[in-house]
């Protein structure tokens, strides 16, 4: 019988200075991967290199959490920037946590990108593919984790680059397998044992209920478990544990 296995990442290090944001220690231990926040949406020097250490020390596989430029809106506002400086910032944030998980001993093992940018690059080809010529050029073996079925996907695909796609624990779905925006009540789920059972199910390649209660079927090697929603550690805490009894592996994607 196959193992199934899904690799439960978490978006850390969003904190700002003085400002902290969710518990990066606490979901350290739940989750197999760590989208670092760059200092772009989020994060600064400091708080980098700290969750790095964190992230190192405790075997979790550290992430790229690539974003506009947008401290103040947290990256969740769309930007029309053009390619060739999107490329740049990716590339800027990317090399930058790059130094900081080698501090620690490892390095990025993935690029994620974030909020606004994330969702953007399901549809936009220009800025979808300004993500994909950033990664090529620092080292076109690095995944990059996207929603199955978007450009993002697609572009990385074809330009070589390992594609790992992805669910959300608790996110509404369109019946097309795209993110309900946050603009939209019930966008965010609050349900934890909802939560969990579609986690079950997602990683177990069974279907979910999408925002209409139609059937979805959402393929992917990792689950994001958000760490600034109210509640992050205790809902990560029972997803995992739900993983755990039902037979499911939690391990970092591309770990057999």
């Amino acid at each position: 019988m196959t193992e199934m296995i899904i690799d439960l990442n978490s978006d850390l290090g969003e904190g700002f200075g003085p400002w902290p944001m969710g518990d990066d220690e606490a979901l350290l231990g739940i989750v197999s991967s760590a989208n670092v926040a760059c200092g772009f949406h989020a994060g600064d020097p400091s708080t980098m290199r700290r969750v790095c250490a964190l992230a190192v020390a405790g075997g979790v596989a550290v992430g790229a959490h690539v974003g506009y430029r947008d401290l103040a809106g947290f990256g969740r506002r769309a930007i029309d920037v053009d390619a060739g400086t999107l490329a740049d910032d990716v590339l800027y944030q990317l090399g930058a946590l790059d130094a900081f998980a080698r501090a620690a001993g490892d390095r990025v093992r993935y690029v994620k990108p974030h909020g606004a940018l994330y969702n953007t690059a399901v549809h936009d080809e220009k800025q979808a593919g300004a993500i994909v010529a950033a990664i090529r050029s620092y080292d076109p073996g690095l995944p990059v984790m996207c929603l199955p079925g978007s450009r993002l996907l697609e572009l990385a695909e074809k330009a070589g680059i390992p594609a790992v796609a992805e669910a959300f624990a608790d996110r509404a779905y369109t019946p097309e397998g795209t993110l309900v925006s946050r603009k939209e009540p019930g966008s965010v789920l609050h349900d934890v044992d909802v939560i969990v059972e579609r986690c079950v199910r997602m990683a177990a390649g069974e279907a979910i209920s999408a925002v209409d209660g139609s059937p979805l079927k959402v393929s992917a090697r990792s689950i994001c478990v958000h760490g600034d929603t109210p509640g992050a550690v205790a809902i990560a805490t029972k997803v995992r544990a739900g993983l755990d009894a039902a037979g499911v592996a939690v391990k970092p994607f591309g770990v057999g």
